[in-house]
């Protein structure tokens, strides 16, 4: 099974970018963040046309996930988390995987910048209550995904100049220490656990020949409980959506599950 996360940038603007992905990579699952749409705009029968089932969670002109399945979903969720905001940024399902049922938290945390402002604030308030809501998660079922647009540098390894982003809303300390709260509630960053030294990028910017000169940031996470490591098959970062004409500045990360 293949299930893909996706930040668009937009869903209607890089609607046939997506359609060309599916067509050429067929995911089970796509997750998508950052669709900036309502749910009545949402692209529903394009989708259909290619398959699949549309669970979206919009918001108008910015933010948004939505969830499309080639098979039905149960339980979707639009209220994981209380925001202050009402900004829709998670929505939740549950997928059956042979024996198991696997809740997927698809997410697009706040970027958070500039620092010192009350973005920066946003993001650390939704991220102690994600964090908050997911311990009381894991208490009820052991098979979570988590993915998404974290808007989180983990690691230096992960972005091509770290000194210029170690006091940014994504690369501070304390930000990442956030992630490693996350992850030690019993989860593994999958492309980390199967790529221990290889730097590769999932955000370019559009700005500054960013993408020609490769100058780029992994920031699109999968996170698996430790029951679901034994079900990895692979894991990879597509860069291909990247260079097609009026991309996304995200593009795909691929995992297959058995």
């Amino acid at each position: 099974m293949k299930i893909i996360s996706w930040n668009v940038n937009s869903v209607r603007a890089r609607l046939e970018n997506i359609k060309n992905y599916i067509k050429d990579s067929s995911p089970d699952v796509l997750l998508l963040q950052e669709i900036k749409t309502q749910n009545e705009n949402f692209p529903n029968d394009e989708f259909k046309k290619l398959g699949y089932i549309s669970y979206v969670f919009g918001q108008k002109s910015y933010n948004g996930v939505a969830i499309i399945s080639k098979c039905a979903l149960n339980n979707i969720n639009n209220s994981f988390i209380k925001d202050d905001l009402k900004q829709s940024r998670v929505i939740t399902a549950e997928l059956k995987l042979k024996t198991k049922t696997i809740e997927m938290i698809n997410i697009y945390v706040p970027n958070g910048n500039p620092v010192d402002t009350e973005k920066y604030e946003y993001k650390k308030e939704w991220l102690k209550r994600f964090i908050n809501n997911i311990k009381k998660k894991v208490q009820k079922n052991l098979n979570i995904l988590i993915a998404g647009d974290f808007n989180i540098i983990p690691e230096e390894i992960d972005v091509h100049d770290f000194k210029r982003y170690e006091n940014d809303a994504l690369g501070r300390l304390e930000i990442r220490k956030k992630y490693r709260e996350l992850i030690n509630l019993g989860f593994k960053d999958v492309y980390r656990l199967k790529n221990k030294a290889k730097q590769e990028y999932t955000f370019w910017d559009y700005f500054a020949g960013s993408w020609q000169k490769n100058f780029g940031m992994r920031i699109d996470h999968f996170l698996l409980s430790n029951s679901l490591i034994e079900n990895i098959k692979s894991i990879k970062i597509n860069k291909k959506p990247r260079s097609k004409e009026k991309p996304s500045d995200h593009t795909p990360i691929e995992l297959e599950i058995i």
